[in-house]
């Protein structure tokens, strides 16, 4: 899994009506606070100790919520503190070599002037906040920036819950057209990527909710419709990894199911074999005592003939198994 190294902050910006401008971290211990008029963007890595105690140190943001802002894990919420916002999202983790079932965190704290967001790994979502940014396309408020976050964080876990639903088909194509349960591992591994991914669905669609309630006045009319959109989007997905789940619960009983139809068509096979060379097997026993008496000791033919009688009596056996539908 790609990890940050050594970075503090990642990125800032100040915002403006007519555009923005980065910031470097020197000018940011110079002057933590916003111009007259102006917002901004302040990226950290979840990582850093100097990023947590320079923001901790200068009163940017509470002490609690910087406390939240690097916690080593969390799952989604969002809640109000004072006249801010605080939330923890989860999105897609696509760097290389991740699995993207593993949804990694975004932390946001959100004012009217100030936004801060941490992370531990790249997010795509905060990338395309930060072109919109550079491209000149200034979002007007910090609500507005926190709504295109969960949107995009959102649009991202659409193709993973897609795919697992394609898996799933797989699966039951290839039980249903071949008749062969699947590799033993495969449909385990595919419902732990399942259950990886529903275990932060369930609780980023409370955050949202509760992002809509306690958003106030920084949210606009359009912030709340998008996140309710977001929302209906969290909720869809939801129900659709919920009808995955219980698809490979189906998937992993039926392959229960056909091992042990297979074993039991094994045991039946040996239980009939054995059932034909029982008394086969008397037979060879009961001539193979070595006593006097015995008869056609002294015939050159007797060999055959008892070869020929245990094949008739194999043969009758058989007759009577499948008249009795044991074949």
């Amino acid at each position: 899994m790609h990890m940050l190294k050594n970075e503090t902050l990642i990125f800032a910006f100040e915002l403006y009506e007519s555009g923005a401008r980065q910031l470097s971290f020197e000018e940011l211990r110079a002057n933590p606070v916003a111009s007259e008029g102006a917002r901004r963007w302040l990226h950290f890595s979840r990582n850093s100790k100097e990023a947590q105690a320079w923001l901790s140190g200068s009163k940017t943001v509470p002490s609690i919520v910087c406390d939240v802002l690097f916690q080593e894990e969390t799952r989604p919420r969002a809640f109000r503190h004072e006249d801010a916002l605080v939330l923890n999202l989860r999105g897609v983790n696509l760097n290389e070599g991740a699995e993207t079932e593993d949804l990694i965190s975004l932390r946001i704290y959100a004012e009217e002037s100030l936004l801060v967001t941490t992370r531990a790994h790249r997010l795509y979502a905060v990338e395309d906040l930060k072109r919109l940014i550079e491209a000149g396309e200034i979002p007007q408020t910090t609500g507005s920036m926190v709504a295109f976050l969960a949107d995009r964080l959102t649009e991202r876990l659409e193709p993973v819950a897609h795919s697992l639903e394609e898996q799933v088909d797989g699966l039951e194509d290839d039980m249903l057209n071949q008749n062969t349960p699947p590799p033993k591992l495969a449909v385990a591994d595919f419902r732990r990527a399942v259950l990886s991914l529903r275990r932060y669905i369930s609780p980023q669609r409370e955050a949202i909710s509760s992002l809509i309630r306690e958003g106030g006045e920084m949210l606009s009319d359009q912030d709340r419709l998008v996140l309710r959109e977001t929302q209906d989007v969290i909720f869809r997905l939801s129900e659709q990894l919920d009808l995955v789940r219980e698809r490979a619960v189906v998937l992993q009983e039926q392959i229960v199911e056909l091992r042990a139809e297979a074993m039991n068509q094994r045991l039946f096979v040996l239980a009939i074999i054995s059932a034909v060379f029982l008394p086969l097997g008397f037979v060879t026993g009961l001539f193979g005592v070595n006593v006097g008496g015995m008869p056609g000791v002294d015939s050159s033919i007797a060999f055959l003939v008892l070869c020929g009688g245990m094949l008739v009596l194999a043969i009758a056996l058989l007759i009577l198994f499948k008249r009795m539908k044991w074949l």
